[in-house]
């Protein structure tokens, strides 16, 4: 097998180094070689799934080890600079900090120091090339919201010092439940830069022509069926309590019309009521109104689901109201939960809280999407090592 060699950047929990792990064709594949990640949480349940090496730290340190001020930390610093700097790779992969970029949050863009993460990537990219040669293809992801960002003045600027670097860039907009098995409405921005220009030539993933063939037509039935996949529908009040909405612990979702008269509130919430449909999605607003999701699939997961508010996607179940566990929203991201992908219960000695599984979640990638993509690259690369 022809093997193509992968450094992730911004690694999260694996989902962009699961999708290129899958992709294969009958002679190539891709072989993981590092990845970088900061959060302690998201970097223990990486190590829970991979065997390569994992850098866990502030890239910009490793990159410049010179720039900490303790000696400890400097010395750490500069063994993961020798690292990610040891050998040469084809694949430089990352899904780089959306949260400036994202209409969840507050936009500031390059304002924001998680914005400017972004030229971290540039200067990896710049010092590969320096000592060996700059990678093959890059390949990036983040939100919808990072192409019209600041009137689109920000994804220009990053387009630019992509190209700066030699790379010809692509970018396409996709919709996990469009482009996948995933019942989850998903829009993420994909972006390929290619440094080869036999393989710009053959790169045609983008073309409406091209992308078309790998949109799926999901009926209902096809979507019942989808998300029973990855619900978990067998489970009960007696072994998943906690998950549970009770009007014992959330008295305010579940007012009756009596009770509601009695009150001053504009909108009357009563979960029994209004979250009536198996099989569909449901978010409570601010507290103050029930929503299904209309296209009939989870609404986008976020980072901060799980931890109370607007986002916490609800479900109806045999006996009851449930929002969704962690090991569920993993699912709806395509990682195999308990069939190659597994869970921390533990860190540090402590119960592995459910807050950062979800959180790691909401900031995942979607699998599938990568793996196609991925796959597509793989056999570009493949075809013109052949000739």
């Amino acid at each position: 097998m022809k093997e193509y060699k992968v450094g992730s950047l911004f690694a999260g929990v694996g989902g962009i180094c699961l999708g290129f792990q899958n992709a294969k064709t009958d002679n190539a594949c891709y072989k993981l070689v590092w990845a970088n990640e900061i959060d302690e949480y998201a970097c223990t349940t990486y190590a829970n799934n991979f065997n390569h090496t994992l850098l866990k730290g502030d890239i910009k340190l490793i990159l410049h080890p010179e720039l900490t001020e303790n000696l400890i930390d400097k010395q750490y610093y500069e063994e993961l600079h020798n690292i990610i700097l040891k050998e040469p790779i084809d694949i430089l992969n990352g899904g780089f900090p959306c949260q400036a970029f994202s209409i969840a949050g507050e936009q500031k863009g390059f304002n924001d120091e998680r914005g400017n993460l972004f030229l971290s990537i540039i200067d990896l990219i710049e010092m590969l090339g320096e000592k060996f040669y700059k990678p093959r293809v890059l390949f990036l992801e983040n939100v919808k919201n990072l192409k019209d960002h600041d009137k689109g003045r920000t994804y220009k600027v990053i387009k630019e010092k992509l190209e700066q670097t030699g790379y010809k860039i692509f970018e396409k907009v996709l919709n996990t439940m469009e482009y996948s098995d995933l019942p989850q409405n998903r829009e993420r921005i994909y972006i390929v830069g290619l440094l080869e220009e036999k393989d710009i030539k053959l790169f045609n993933m983008f073309n409406e022509d091209v992308i078309s063939k790998f949109h799926n037509n999901k009926t209902s039935e096809d979507r019942i069926n989808d998300i029973k996949n990855v619900i978990n529908y067998n489970l009960t009040k007696e072994n998943a309590g906690k998950y549970y909405y009770t009007k014992e612990k959330y008295p305010l979702y579940f007012i009756s019309a009596d009770e509601f008269e009695k009150t001053n509130r504009k909108n009357r919430i009563n979960l029994d009521e209004q979250v009536n449909e198996m099989y569909q999605f449901y978010q409570c607003r601010r507290s103050m109104y029930v929503r299904k999701n209309k296209s009939g699939v989870c609404p986008t997961l976020t980072a901060n689901m799980g931890t109370g508010g607007h986002n916490v996607p609800l479900i109806k179940v045999n006996d009851g109201i449930r929002k969704l566990t962690p090991t569920e929203t993993f699912k709806l991201q395509g990682f195999p939960v308990g069939n190659g992908y597994n869970l921390p219960t533990k860190i540090n000695g402590r119960a592995y809280p459910d807050s950062q599984l979800y959180k790691q979640a909401g900031n995942a990638v979607s699998v599938p999407v990568i793996t196609t993509l991925s796959t597509e690259i793989l056999k570009i690369l493949e075809k013109n090592d052949e000739t």
